[in-house]
């Protein structure tokens, strides 16, 4: 009966260390970042409003993009409390998508300039 009690007793406090070791998160990050969101929304929609053109209007729209996917994913999707190898596993291959597609877009321009130039295509 001893042994049963001893038992019994280291067997909670494993299952209580378990249960603390699960991170909660407090309602006012949750709310701060909601804020931020309402905040990026608005200047997203502030650079149609004020009638952006140009490279300015799709830096801006990009950028605001970019920073509330972060926080969306950082937060919401729990990233900022992920193991590092993790993070590189979800991370990496989007931003190198937008690499490559930056490339691409550089040599399309240099294509079409050099077939303007050459009088190629026509």
């Amino acid at each position: 009966m001893a042994q049963a009690t001893m038992a019994h007793g280291t067997a909670a406090p494993a299952a209580a260390a378990h249960r603390d070791s699960h991170q909660q998160h407090p309602i006012k990050l949750y709310l701060v970042v909601w804020g931020w969101l309402f905040v990026l929304s608005t200047a997203s929609y502030l650079v149609d409003y004020f009638h952006l053109q140009g490279y300015l209007r799709w830096s801006l729209i990009l950028i605001f993009m970019m920073l509330k996917a972060g926080l969306i994913v950082a937060v919401f999707m729990h990233m900022a409390w992920e193991r590092l190898a993790l993070i590189y596993a979800i991370l990496v291959p989007p931003l190198l998508v937008l690499v490559f597609v930056g490339i691409m877009a550089f040599e399309s321009e240099y294509t079409f300039f050099t077939r303007l130039f050459t009088g190629a295509g026509s």
